[in-house]
């Protein structure tokens, strides 16, 4: 059996890494889109072509989202903004009443009362 030989040293530096960086996956998804063949750009890159068409189906969605002129958010975002919210308020609440107490001689937190 023979084996396939590849002249093009660029398509060995993308089978020698079996992680790939978000710049190697978007050159690879920007030969997508610009018009070559999945089945073929799969061959080269020795990355299947589902994943292929995983990478520039989320790539065409995350551009999506970025053109309708707001982040997407989801539910966790949106209790972190609310927990930071409070974080805040109730921040800047005990820095006033710790002032007001030390106008009034007091101490805060109180000391423990001797039994």
């Amino acid at each position: 059996m023979a084996l396939m030989t590849v002249n093009d040293e660029g398509a060995a530096d993308f089978r020698s890494n079996n992680r790939w960086s978000a710049n190697k996956k978007l050159d690879v998804v920007l030969r997508l889109l610009r018009g070559e063949k999945l089945e073929e750009l799969s061959r080269e890159v020795g990355i299947e072509a589902h994943r292929l068409a995983a990478w520039r189906d989320e790539f065409l969605d995350a551009g999506k989202e970025g053109l309708k002129g707001k982040r997407a958010t989801t539910e966790d975002d949106r209790r972190l903004r609310d927990a930071e919210r409070k974080i805040g308020e109730l921040t800047l609440e005990n820095e006033v009443w710790k002032k007001v107490a030390e106008k009034r001689g007091l101490q805060m937190p109180p000391q423990k009362r001797p039994r």
